[in-house]
């Protein structure tokens, strides 16, 4: 049965990159950003990847979805855009997440502020004259999203008086994280090759499926490094999630 007879509509793809500087590590990234279960992580050798699957069509495959791309000197974003939704909006909503991230690892990876504030700015813009041709309807219907992208406006402006907060926040968040790492060092023995064989091992005896928590238990494993070598190996097309 061919896409068309099933009705399946492609969405379209777009991206956009920004400049930034690598201060830290990507594994010191990754670990920073392991709490954020919604993302799927994978350090390359130059590079970290963050992967979030929103929908799947009917065939399981990613339909709606972002990936962001860090590399050494600069960022890149990939998001897709549904036929029926506005590329503007996509487009803002994708920026809001980005910032989000970026925001939890100033200490670690810089972007180029003049180009953030300009790209948000012009996002904004776009979304605010293309309301305007419309304005009385789309007001009255949309008025909670038009308050919304105000406070985005209004982000876009304390963005760089904040930056303090922020880089004192990440700071804690790094000692803490530190913390962390060095109690789940003591308790990792395992190395990623290893685990991910372990984990197929374990796939394979128990029809296709694997219980983080027991498997952690039967291996002397945390459950969150289980987890995050399971997210690598999706990533890499070794397993996929099925259901």
């Amino acid at each position: 049965m061919t896409e068309e007879n099933i009705g399946i509509t492609e969405p379209d793809v777009d991206s956009f990159q920004i400049s930034a500087t690598l201060k830290g590590s990507f594994e010191a990234i990754s670990t920073r950003l392991t709490s954020l279960q919604v993302f799927y992580i994978s350090v390359m050798q130059n590079s970290l990847v963050l992967f979030r699957i929103e929908s799947r069509d009917i065939q399981k495959r990613p339909f709606l979805f972002f990936i962001i791309t860090m590399s050494q000197s600069g960022v890149s974003v990939q998001y897709s855009i549904p036929k029926d939704t506005s590329s503007k909006m996509r487009k803002l909503y994708v920026l809001r997440n980005l910032i989000s991230i970026l925001s939890l690892i100033t200490d670690q990876y810089e972007v180029n502020q003049t180009e953030l504030f300009q790209y948000l700015d012009s996002a904004i813009d776009d979304v605010i004259n293309s309301l305007s041709q419309n304005y009385s309807a789309l007001f009255n219907n949309y008025e909670a999203l038009l308050t919304e992208h105000r406070e985005l406006r209004r982000l876009n402006i304390e963005l760089t008086n904040s930056n303090k907060n922020l880089t004192a926040s990440a700071a804690q968040l790094k000692s803490d994280n530190d913390d962390m790492k060095r109690r789940l060092d003591a308790l990792e023995s395992y190395s990623d090759e290893s685990l991910m064989a372990l984990i197929e091992d374990w796939i394979e005896s128990h029809e296709s499926t694997i219980d983080v928590n027991e498997f952690s238990k039967n291996y002397k494993v945390v459950p969150p490094r289980v987890e995050q070598i399971l997210n690598k190996m999706v990533s890499l097309g070794y397993i996929e999630v099925k259901g």
